[in-house]
C-alpha cells in the first residue's frame, strides 16, 4: 500500500492534525506540475463487523488531508480539485459506521468528500494501492466506532476553524443599513443560486440535485434581467462549487446589492406522499417561521456549511441570528422584502404551480441582510417525480426565470414611481 502502515500512518497522521499540514497519501514531487485533471470513477462501502472501509478510485495519486469532527459526527476528505464520475445515487449508500456520504467541489482548486457516521469513529489507516493491470489507484479510508469521550471534538477541528476563516477571512456580519451606500447607475441584482459543489440540496426521486436545477434557473434568470439592461446582475456562484452562507452574506454586502434572491427546491422524506406535493413558496425572513413546516425548511437550508464539513452545531448559532432579527426587522429592508415577495408570487403563480401557502417566512441565515431586501424562492418540490422531470426541462426553467425577471421589473418600477 502507498503511504503509511497503520501504525506509522496513526502517529503521523494525528500529528499534522494538530499542526494543521497535509497528509500526504503517495503524491509524488512530479503531481502539483502535472495539468491533468483527476477523476474519481468508482467509490464503495465495506464493512466486516469491526470496521468500515471507504474506498474511492481515482485516476492517479494525491495530496490528501483526512480528519474527523463532531456535532454532528462526519470525517472529511480534503482534496485536490478532481471531477467525479460517480453515481447520482452513491452517497445515499449506508453500511457500517457511515451512514451517508457526499462529494463534490469545495472551493476554487479544491474537492472535498464528507462522510456521516453514525458515531464517534478513529481512522485505523489511510492510504493509495495501485489497481493491478491499470493505471487507476484506491484510495481507502478505514474507520471503527470509538468513545465520545476520547473522540472529543475530532481530530480537525483546528483545521475546520480555519478552513471556515480562510472561505470568509472576516466573519462578521455585513455592515449594517446605516451605512453610507454607493450610488448605482443601475439597481443591483443578487442571484443567489443555492448549494452547489459537496453540497447537493434536495435530491430528487430521481436522484437529480437541486443545486443543478437552481444553477440552470439563475442563470436564464441572469440573462433574463440582462436583456432589459436596467440592472446590473451578480451571482454568488456560476458553476457547481461550494460557497457558504457567511460567504453568499458577504458577497451580497461586498456588491451593496439592492436585491438578494436566493434559489432552492423543496423535498418532502416521507415517500408515500412525496408525488402528491407540490409548488413553488416564497419565503422571507423572520424572528419566528410562519409555521412548522417553515420552520424545518429554515433548520435545513441553515445547516448547508455543516453538510459541508464546516463547523458544528451549536445554540450560540441559532441565537445569534434571532439575536440580530429583532433589528433587521425594524429596517425598511423587511418591508421591502415583503413588498419583493407578494409581487413575485402572483408572478410565479401565473407562470408555475404555486405551493398551498405560497407566501411564508423563517430564520434564514441567507437572508440576514440588513442592507437589501432578500427572499429566499423554494421552486417546487423536487420530491415529486412529475415536478422533478419538469424542472429539468429548458421550458419550465425559462417560465421561471421569466417569471422572476418580470417580478423585478415591477418592483423596481413601483419604487421608481414612490421615489419623490
Amino acid at each position: 500500500m502507498r503511504g503509511f502502515s497503520e501504525r506509522l500512518w496513526n502517529a503521523r497522521f494525528f500529528a499534522t492534525v494538530a499542526l494543521g499540514l497535509a497528509l500526504f497519501l503517495g503524491a509524488g514531487p512530479s503531481q502539483a506540475r502535472q495539468g491533468r485533471a483527476v477523476e474519481a470513477t468508482a467509490v464503495r462501502l465495506l464493512d466486516d463487523g469491526k470496521s468500515t472501509t471507504f474506498e474511492l478510485t481515482i485516476s492517479k495519486d494525491l495530496t490528501a488531508q483526512v480528519y474527523t469532527l463532531a456535532n454532528p459526527y462526519r470525517v472529511v476528505l480534503d482534496l485536490p480539485e478532481m471531477a467525479f464520475r460517480l453515481d447520482a445515487a452513491a452517497g445515499k449508500q449506508a453500511r457500517g459506521v457511515v451512514s451517508a456520504f457526499r462529494y463534490g467541489l469545495f472551493a476554487q482548486n479544491k474537492a472535498r468528500v464528507v462522510l456521516d457516521t453514525t458515531g464517534p469513529v478513529g481512522i485505523v489507516s489511510a492510504g493509495m494501492t495501485r489497481i493491478p493491470g491499470s493505471k487507476a489507484l484506491k484510495l481507502a479510508v478505514v474507520l471503527v466506532p470509538m468513545d465520545a469521550a476520547a473522540f472529543g471534538g475530532g481530530t480537525g477541528a483546528s483545521l475546520a476553524a480555519a478552513t471556515a476563516s480562510e472561505l470568509v477571512p472576516d466573519q462578521g456580519l455585513p455592515e449594517t443599513a446605516e451605512r453610507q451606500r454607493r450610488n448605482h447607475a443601475k439597481p443591483v441584482i443578487v442571484i443567489d443560486p443555492g448549494h452547489g459543489g459537496i453540497d447537493p440540496g434536495a435530491l430528487g426521486a430521481n436522484n437529480v440535485a437541486e443545486k443543478s436545477v437552481v444553477l440552470a434557473v439563475a442563470l436564464q434568470l441572469k440573462a433574463a434581467l440582462a436583456k432589459t439592461r436596467r440592472y446590473e446582475v451578480k451571482m454568488t456562484r456560476t458553476d457547481d462549487v461550494f460557497i457558504s452562507l457567511e460567504r453568499r452574506l458577504k458577497f451580497s454586502a461586498e456588491n451593496d446589492a439592492d436585491l438578494f434572491i436566493s434559489l432552492h427546491a423543496d423535498s418532502i422524506e416521507e415517500k408515500s406522499i412525496a408525488d402528491s406535493i407540490r409548488g413553488a413558496t416564497v419565503y422571507t425572513l423572520s424572528d419566528k417561521a410562519s409555521d412548522e413546516q417553515a420552520r424545518i425548511m429554515a433548520d435545513k437550508e441553515n445547516a448547508s456549511d455543516l453538510i459541508a464539513g464546516i463547523g458544528s452545531v451549536n445554540n450560540e448559532g441559532g441565537e445569534e441570528v434571532k439575536n440580530i432579527l429583532i433589528d433587521l426587522l425594524k429596517r425598511e429592508t423587511s418591508n421591502f422584502s415583503a413588498d419583493f415577495s407578494n409581487v413575485l408570487s402572483k408572478k410565479l403563480g401565473q407562470a408555475i404551480t404555486m405551493s398551498r401557502i405560497p407566501r411564508k417566512s423563517a430564520a434564514f441565515k441567507v437572508l440576514k441582510q440588513p442592507h437589501a431586501p432578500s427572499v429566499l424562492v423554494e421552486l417546487g418540490y423536487i420530491s415529486n417525480t412529475m415536478q422533478e422531470q419538469e424542472m429539468m426541462t429548458g421550458d419550465w426553467q425559462s417560465k421561471v426565470a421569466e417569471a422572476i425577471a418580470s417580478a423585478v421589473q415591477s418592483y423596481f418600477s413601483k419604487r421608481t414611481a414612490a421615489q419623490p
